[in-house]
């Protein structure tokens, strides 16, 4: 599922296109995907103007004109790809674990959901195989009250969100750390690639309490968390299976993956064996966690 550096990435692609222009038709393929569309969706969303857009977490808010937002969750397999006029419709999305050629030709759109045209000529393609995400209307004034977004947590990357606030949000959890930052009420759009990356960066155990995840260890998580998240920003968010930018080209942040999906691998700041035999996997509420024993506790 992408997580805040993908969601975020793909938002400020669709926002250098879309800002400040106008839909001129849309169309849906489909009644919906994780829950119906909105009634009448293609008719409501033509003819407006989109005015900009704001994350929330894993969720993109594109705010249209006449106080609307749309609501956009990619779920486990979603993408959302700008194509420039004259280049045709978005091709088909690639099968698990594979990756399409999103500036190739093809014309299968199975997998497109919901198509966006912009009255000069821009596309937008929602397409999303395994259909867990879901696109939805609410007043813009009243965003934050859409039941997907109540009860959320601080956005990591804010000011607000520092060694004090986290230490309040985890006082008296019982849960590892690696759960309780999965909990997008403790902070929204952390998953399970970056918790392993900054808990790895820390020195946290993802086993360790959250409750005693305070003072000095929350001081040394906070600035993890935050140059984590912008470092994937900057390289464009993880590609692993579906994800690729509202480009179509893939993200690069797995590349520099220290401790994620490196089960068995040698630890980048461990001398190795004997002291230390490389990268652990746990598994913890059916998700796995990747560290390093020696260096996180």
């Amino acid at each position: 599922m992408p997580e805040l550096p993908e969601v975020e990435t793909v938002m400020r692609g669709l926002s250098a296109v879309l800002t400040g222009r106008t839909i001129a038709r849309a169309e849906t393929r489909r009644a919906g995907l994780r829950w119906p569309f909105p009634e009448n969706l293609a008719e409501r969303l033509g003819g407006r103007r989109v005015e900009g857009f704001r994350r929330r977490g894993k969720y993109m808010l594109m705010r249209l004109s006449e106080g609307e937002s749309a609501l956009i969750h990619l779920g486990m397999s979603g993408r959302m790809v700008a194509r420039p006029p004259g280049e045709g419709p978005v091709p088909r999305i690639a099968p698990q674990g594979a990756f399409s050629d999103a500036r190739g030709s093809g014309d299968g759109l199975a997998h497109e959901h919901l198509m966006m045209e912009t009255e000069d000529g821009w596309r937008v393609g929602f397409q999303d195989p395994r259909r867990f995400g879901c696109l939805d209307l609410v007043p813009t004034a009243a965003e934050d009250g859409h039941r997907l977004l109540q009860g959320m947590g601080p956005e990591p990357l804010d000011e607000g969100f520092d060694a004090a606030s986290l230490s309040r949000a985890l006082k008296g959890r019982a849960t590892p750390i690696k759960a309780a930052l999965l909990d997008q009420g403790v902070v929204a759009g952390l998953g399970n690639i970056y918790v392993a990356e900054a808990l790895f960066r820390a020195g946290i155990s993802p086993r360790r309490l959250a409750g005693t995840v305070a003072g000095a260890r929350a001081a040394r998580l906070v600035p993890a968390i935050k140059a984590v998240l912008g470092e994937a920003i900057e390289a464009g968010g993880s590609s692993l299976r579906d994800y690729v930018r509202s480009d179509g080209e893939i993200g690069r942040f797995q590349d520099r993956f220290e401790v994620y999906d490196r089960f068995g691998q040698p630890c980048p700041r461990c001398p190795g064996p004997p002291a230390c035999a490389g990268v652990a996997r746990i598994v913890q509420a059916g998700r796995s966690s990747f560290f390093c024993p020696r260096t996180q506790r």
